[in-house]
């Protein structure tokens, strides 16, 4: 093999490590926020799941050595996790009798790991 073929092997081997290493960090990520599902409701937990089930299945949009859309699905459930367990938490910081608060709500809930 010529000296150029051996680059592309060693650059496409160190890309392919990165994308597998930011994969997994993404879904231990995702996994730590499992604690939060009994609060976030049902769209939470279908969020969590289906970017878990997505990523463990070997069915993917673009081929397994380019974990790209692995690290696109799991990044956008933990953004949406984020972004509901915000909601929640504010929804919840809301005093009893405030504009936009329901009646019954604003109490802070415990959150049981």
């Amino acid at each position: 093999m010529s000296r150029e073929m051996w680059v592309l092997v060693v650059v496409g081997g160190i890309l392919a490590l990165a994308t597998l290493v930011g994969a997994v960090l993404l879904a231990v990520r995702v996994v730590r926020t499992r604690r939060l599902l009994g609060t976030l409701g049902m769209s939470g937990k279908v969020a969590f799941y289906g970017a878990l089930v997505y990523t463990i299945l070997p069915v993917d949009l673009l081929p397994d050595p380019i974990y790209l859309d692995d690290m696109g699905v799991l990044a956008g459930a933990l953004i949406y996790l984020t972004r509901l367990a915000h909601q929640r938490r504010t929804a919840d910081r809301r005093l009893p009798g405030q504009p936009g608060t329901p009646p019954g709500q604003g109490q802070a809930r415990q959150i049981v790991s």
